[in-house]
């Protein structure tokens, strides 16, 4: 019976510990995918990007990644706190519908911040280019252009997730 026990009590306490990565995981902290994330258009084949190109767009992405961290951070603070308000034997309904606006919040600006990087990349693209990345932006053709789940995912020109 008490090694029965331990191994409940190890089990549960490895669920405990992989709770918060897999949270984090589903926050979008991975490369390319989660709000405000943006996929690397570099990587993508067929539009004939320039060296010079591809270095602004490598820079203004790795800006734009900077720039959304504290977002991705606060919003991981706030489904941690969502998740334990719920846990809770008792939910405050009132807590959880304020955390959901400012996770709501954090969402918007990260969508805002997604939007801008996108139309600046989108400058350093030939209209050539920009029409190729337009033509695969409904979602079709995303093996040929090189991308994989969260680029260009019904975005139009937009690369990152909903």
């Amino acid at each position: 019976m008490k090694k029965i026990l331990t191994v409940v009590a190890v089990i549960a306490l490895a669920v405990i510990v992989a709770s918060p990565a897999m949270a984090y995981r589903g926050m979008g902290a991975g490369y390319g995918s989660g709000p405000g994330n943006v996929a690397d258009i570099g990587a993508a084949r067929g539009l004939d990007l320039t060296v010079e190109q591809t270095a602004k767009i490598n820079a203004l992405r790795e800006a734009h990644l900077k720039d959304i961290k504290p977002l991705q951070d606060q919003m991981l603070s706030k489904s941690r706190e969502l998740r334990s308000l719920w846990l809770a034997s008792t939910p405050d309904k009132e807590k959880i519908l304020a955390l959901q606006k400012e996770a709501q919040s954090l969402r918007d600006q990260l969508t805002d911040k997604r939007t801008a990087y996108s139309l600046e990349v989108r400058q350093v693209l030939t209209p050539e280019q920009q029409a190729k990345v337009q033509a695969y932006g409904t979602g079709r053709g995303r093996e040929r252009m090189g991308g994989g789940p969260g680029m260009m995912d019904d975005h139009g020109f937009g690369w990152g997730m909903r």
